[in-house]
């Protein structure tokens, strides 16, 4: 490996948990409103929630400031691990490609961040378990912190609890990497004439960049929520039918809500996404100028 190789997986790390603390009260409530509404759960039959500033004002009024940052602590650990992964092998992978064969296409870029998402995700699933619980722990009235949430899920559903909804993650990930990195990229390099290599070339690619992955991301995100959000042990949630998998719960969630029901949360996904990027693309590339 050359002497910069590790430098995309610092960035990348740094970036990602600046981006997080910068967006997570917005994060906390797309997850509100995505495992709401659920016929199939008794305990969320209803919607509490009308909108993401009715959920963020209702959070904050009734668990308190501090509850809309519950989960910011696997957050971070797991932008720490995922960020640091998905952005570092993106940009090493594609740099390889374009040393040695001097090919550097949408096409190669999509390859690229699809295996860096899927990867980058797998690993890091269990932190997003941990976080998707925590951030719902307070609408079911009982707030945890992080070591006692992991013992929680340990305790009642094993290791395999920790890599519940491995797969739409993986999925979703890959999606939004496919979407954003590239994206991101195209029009870094198409708005150059214009705007140079400054920041308010990669405020508008960044943004440019969340709405694409926002659209194409959020059906896979509201199943990943669901199932990460689910017991396996039936008896903690008396009456409750639980989703058999990816595919049960695409079904139910079409059948038993309809098509919308699947871009739940979508407002808040794109306005956190947006911020996010924004935050994350110009300190990563600030870091690079840095050093």
């Amino acid at each position: 490996m050359g002497d910069r190789d590790w430098r995309p997986f610092i960035y990348g790390g740094l970036a990602s948990c600046v981006a997080e603390f910068g967006t997570f009260p917005i994060d906390l409530t797309k997850t509100r409103l995505q495992i709401q509404g659920q016929k199939l759960d008794i305990n969320h039959a209803t919607l509490k929630y009308h909108g993401m500033v009715d959920c963020f004002l209702q959070v904050a009024r009734q668990e308190g400031l501090k509850a809309l940052y519950s989960g910011i602590w696997p957050a971070v650990l797991r932008q720490a691990t995922y960020g640091t992964i998905k952005f570092g092998t993106y940009y090493s992978v594609k740099d390889i490609i374009n040393k040695y064969y001097n090919h550097d296409s949408v096409s190669v870029n999509v390859c690229c961040a699809v295996l860096a998402g899927a990867i980058s995700s797998a690993i890091a699933n269990p932190t997003d378990v941990l976080k998707v619980r925590m951030q719902v722990g307070g609408l079911q009235g009982h707030n945890v912190g992080l070591l006692a949430c992991f013992k929680d899920v340990y305790t009642h559903e094993g290791v395999a609890g920790l890599w519940r909804g491995v797969s739409p993650t993986a999925q979703r990930a890959a999606v939004i990497a496919a979407v954003e990195l590239p994206v991101y990229d195209f029009c870094k390099v198409h708005l150059m004439d214009a705007f140079g290599d400054k920041v308010a070339n990669h405020f508008i690619s960044s943004l440019i960049a969340s709405l694409g992955s926002a659209v194409a991301s959020t059906p896979i995100d509201v199943v990943r929520t669901r199932l990460m959000n689910q017991r396996k042990i039936k008896n903690l949630l008396p009456g409750a039918h639980l989703y058999s998998g990816t595919a049960d719960c695409f079904l139910q969630t079409f059948r038993n809500e309809g098509f919308w029901a699947f871009y739940k949360g979508f407002i808040p996904t794109w306005v956190r996404m947006g911020p996010w990027n924004i935050i994350f693309f110009i300190t990563y590339e600030q870091l690079k100028k840095l050093y």
